[in-house]
């Protein structure tokens, strides 16, 4: 058989690599794979800037514990591509496997032939093919970027459309505006369909209720038509139909607690008569690697000083260093320890923006580079603009060298060190310990 990333790099290779929004390309390619699209479980269509991927967690997690069976899509993968596509199954699904993935990617270039096509649209399309061949009960997909003209939103009738928080990245695509990347974001609407809004800025939720009214749906909104709370180191969530008094999400940080919300508020919206106890069990177990991820074990942990404590996070904008700044101070209140960000960019980020809320919080930044098929930021850069912000910092050669540069100082209290400003990096961390998603 032929080798599955072989295959994957040729189809990247042979077929446009600039992002072009466009809808026109996929619908061409569906048709001629057999409309795929049309035969898909019942979907649930997640789009905006940060913590889209910890509501699909969430939402598949809550659903699982519930006995159903969901179809996943994410992107990008961290380790493998085959974490892009998860199969439902009635034991909690499984990543598509290497045979599946080559004989559908095999059967995509084959109907394509030699029409213009981007990397993200063949693989969309591939997965929309595999999850209409393979039976479940839901299917939650993310959308890759932006919403109006991703990919992914050739759906004609999803269950519901939620759109997560909404900031500024991808700006070369989307707009300069916060407004203008709600326009794109708010694409995935679609009439008379209960659109589930998680928190947003104002100007942000002023497009949205625009759009949504132009289309007749219903917005269900966080802060007006349900809410969230910690209350006695309990999860207290509460919408019309009532309160659920549930544990604290196992992914860390407040953010968190916001994402869980809106998964909760999407599945009551449905009225699907789920058991509290799935709510429970979702919310406590729901697993969303290289967000806020404790890494305890492994050969990382080696090359660290001793007795550090090792956080991965993917956060790459400006307000995923907002809530990662405030996740650490947070974590700094109940245990003191020195903060280091060991932290690496891709070129078109703001990475000054990103690194702005650890301003007198962190006492370091150790920069790497990344490797990437996207254009990184040079590890000097990324140290440069730390210095700008009124961090310390220093260029590293990579991750391992930042650790083991780590670990032979003195501490008087080990570090608390955050692997971050990327998820390309995070791959690459995930990899190195031997801990890629399952």
């Amino acid at each position: 058989m032929q080798n599955l990333d072989a295959l994957l790099a040729r189809l990247f290779s042979l077929h446009p690599q600039q992002i072009e929004l466009s809808l026109g390309r996929m619908h061409r390619l569906l048709a001629a794979m057999g409309s795929p699209q049309k035969h898909l479980p019942p979907v649930i269509h997640v789009a905006g800037t940060n913590g889209k991927g910890s509501t699909v967690a969430f939402l598949r997690a809550i659903l699982e514990a519930a006995g159903k069976s969901v179809h996943v899509y994410t992107s990008p993968h961290l380790v493998r591509f085959n974490e892009r596509i998860r199969l439902g199954s009635a034991t909690g699904g499984r990543l598509v496997d290497d045979e599946a993935l080559v004989e559908a990617l095999r059967f995509c270039e084959k109907v394509n032939g030699e029409e213009p096509i981007t990397f993200f649209e063949a693989t969309t399309a591939v997965a929309f093919h595999l999850f209409s061949q393979n039976p479940a009960d839901y299917l939650l997909l993310e959308v890759g970027l932006g919403g109006r003209f991703d990919a992914t939103n050739v759906v004609p009738d999803p269950l519901r459309t939620v759109l997560t928080s909404v900031s500024l990245d991808h700006q070369e695509f989307l707009g300069e505006t916060l407004e203008k990347i709600a326009f794109e974001k708010a694409g995935i609407l679609k009439a008379r369909v209960t659109a589930v809004v998680g928190p947003q800025q104002p100007q942000v939720l002023k497009v949205f209720e625009r759009e949504a009214a132009r289309l007749s749906a219903p917005l269900m909104q966080s802060g007006r038509d349900y809410d969230v709370r910690e209350e006695h180191g309990h999860l207290i969530f509460e919408d019309e139909r009532g309160l659920l008094d549930l544990p604290l999400p196992r992914l860390a940080g407040r953010h968190q607690h916001e994402n869980a919300a809106t998964a909760i508020a999407t599945l009551r919206s449905l009225e699907l008569a789920l058991p509290y106890s799935a709510y429970q069990h979702g919310i406590a177990h729901a697993e969303w690697p290289a967000r806020l991820q404790n890494i305890a074990k492994g050969p990382v942990i080696q090359l660290a000083p001793e007795g550090a404590e090792l956080w991965l996070d993917g956060g790459h904008n400006a307000d995923g260093g907002r809530v990662l700044g405030q996740a650490m101070a947070d974590f700094e209140e109940k245990t003191s320890r020195p903060l280091v960000l060991i932290c690496g960019s891709l070129a078109s980020k703001d990475i000054e923006g990103f690194l702005h809320p650890f301003k007198g919080l962190a006492q370091e930044v150790l920069a790497v580079p990344v490797h990437s098929e996207r254009k990184a930021r040079p590890a000097a850069e990324i140290a440069s603009a730390a210095q700008q912000v009124g961090i310390q910092a220093a260029a590293c050669e990579s991750v391992e060298a930042a650790l083991r540069f780590l670990a032979v100082r003195d501490w008087r209290v080990a570090p608390r060190i955050l692997i971050c400003g990327s998820l390309y990096l995070a791959g690459e961390l995930l990899a190195l310990n031997n801990m890629p998603p399952a």
